[in-house]
């Protein structure tokens, strides 16, 4: 039987990013025994995935649109991610490498576990320890989001998981089962209780690329929420935002007001010394370029017609968003995108002379908007509307110049007034069809804290989250001559909401997703 995974992320030749290579260590060698707490260390940097969710994500939700006949697909690859196919071309963006990286990543937190174990579990490897549960966490709980359908109560004990890979492969042809989302989900649990109390600020030169604590109890957090967990949620989001979360937050305003040419808003979005910046990472990703202000991708895009009717350019409870947002959405109609000027890119070079090397994309991991944002959710979700109800205030305030006073009130007028989503006629309010019930009177509450985590996280991939726990339908069309094409929907209970597993580890045995036949 074929490997599940394969064993590269100890053996990968060090980093070397002129923007961030202070944070960047290199990976020992393969024929080094992993046996001090410096060469524990240093393996923890192959604990970090190297490749990227975002585009599978951004692609398979509805915050992409197919521009037409005039514009051809970049490669097959990107057809197939966009119709919600079983991809059979191999990207660097891809389900196959997105799988095999994160784990190597994983095979590089267990192997760092069994060092520490090896050496008497000496308190002094307590942060290294940490470390590794929270990235092991990590790789399984984003695996799952590609991967698996949703965590729900009605289906955490029949809903296919992922293999959760607690120590490192030791044999030539090993065996691996699923198990289920529920179990899947329990094993991350223990995994970031048993670490996060471990993880020292202190361990790292520059923490903001490793799971510090605030990173660890962000991760928590948004964990939890989609766990249904709500107490555990918010305990974690106010351990992140303290208690003054408006103090904890980034600077939209002075953000807007930066130079939207060449990288300049992309970089100070991923600066590791801004305060709401919580963790990074920096994969082998062309994400940068197909999602960013270039021509290399001009048929499947974020366009003008989603960003006014649906996300950044829309009218919301706090008014127009592209006159009252500070962070303006940047357009062209030329290259046919509408983009939020946040996902870093980077390229790194292999030989200057000749201009060759590899793109890279900076992915902004966890931030302090998008988990005020979570446990906003989150007291939603319990039915303490008040106190989500403030969260959005202070997000509001902080992102838009809008003087709107929210209330219960202010936003069930808004929204009992929109009519719902239809293709034809999109708005920016989409039935929700969750598994879970929604507190009473909760719903337009909902749909408020939704609308703002999709604009916050344009291009980032977090939509497709909200799409799956909530049960969103989306409709694929192609928008061409100011018509507008359904070609594909993705119900409520479509099978493909669980992007399919790599054809390989299905060769060698492992459990397929179900698909409609």
């Amino acid at each position: 039987m074929k490997k599940i995974y394969y064993f590269v992320g100890i053996v990968v030749s060090a980093l070397a990013l002129a923007s961030c290579d202070s944070y960047l260590d290199e990976t020992p060698d393969n024929r080094t025994e992993v046996d001090t707490q410096d060469k524990i260390a240093k393996l923890l940097v192959s604990a970090y995935p190297v490749k990227n969710y975002q585009m599978m994500a951004e692609f398979a939700s509805d915050n992409v649109d197919d521009n037409g006949s005039k514009y051809s697909a970049y490669n097959r690859f990107h057809t197939e991610a966009w119709e919600w196919r079983d991809v059979k071309e191999n990207d660097n963006d891809g389900e196959q490498d997105f799988w095999d990286a994160s784990y190597s990543a994983i095979a590089a937190a267990n192997l760092a576990l069994e060092s520490i174990d090896k050496l008497g579990n000496p308190t002094e490897l307590n942060p290294q320890r940490g470390e590794a549960l929270l990235c092991r966490a990590y790789n399984h709980f984003m695996l799952s989001y590609i991967f698996c359908n949703t965590w729900t109560e009605a289906g955490k004990d029949k809903d296919l998981g992922i293999p959760y890979m607690k120590e490192t492969e030791k044999t030539v042809s090993p065996s691996y089962t699923r198990g289920t989302i529920g179990s899947v989900y329990e094993e991350i649990e223990k995994d970031i209780e048993a670490g996060l109390p471990l993880i020292s600020d202190d361990a790292y030169s520059v923490p903001k690329y490793h799971f510090n604590t605030k990173a660890a109890c962000a991760f928590a957090a948004r964990f939890y929420l989609y766990y249904g967990k709500y107490d555990k949620a918010i305990e974690y989001a106010t351990r992140v935002l303290g208690d003054n979360p408006a103090s904890m937050l980034r600077d939209w305003q002075a953000y807007g007001k930066l130079d939207a040419n060449g990288v300049i808003q992309p970089n100070e979005y991923c600066n590791a010394d801004n305060k709401a910046n919580l963790l990074m990472f920096v994969p082998y990703s062309g994400w940068a370029v197909w999602g960013g202000p270039y021509s290399a991708n001009k048929k499947y895009t974020h366009n003008a017609t989603l960003a006014s009717t649906e996300t950044c350019s829309s009218t919301g409870v706090w008014g127009k968003g592209s006159s009252v947002i500070y962070h303006k959405p940047f357009s062209n109609t030329q290259i046919m995108k509408v983009i939020m000027r946040k996902v870093g890119y980077y390229f790194e070079y292999t030989d200057v002379a000749a201009g060759i090397g590899y793109t890279r994309t900076i992915v902004n991991a966890f931030n302090t908007d998008a988990t005020l944002l979570d446990r906003a959710e989150a007291y939603a979700l319990k039915g303490d509307f008040a106190k989500a109800i403030a969260d959005m205030q202070v997000f509001q305030n902080n992102y838009t110049s809008s003087k709107v006073v929210l209330s219960e009130d202010v936003i069930n007028n808004f929204y009992d007034n929109i009519e719902n989503y239809a293709p034809e006629k999109p708005t920016i309010k989409k039935a929700l069809n969750p598994t879970f019930a929604l507190p009473n009177g909760s719903e337009n509450l909902i749909q408020f804290i939704l609308y703002a985590r999709r604009i916050l996280t344009l291009d980032e991939g977090w939509r497709w989250g909200d799409i799956k726990r909530y049960g969103i339908e989306v409709h694929h069309r192609i928008v061409e001559n100011n018509t507008v094409e359904v070609v594909d929907v993705l119900t409520k209970d479509d099978p493909r909401r669980a992007m399919q597993i790599p054809a390989d580890v299905i060769s060698a045995g492992l459990q397929a997703n179900p698909r409609n036949k």
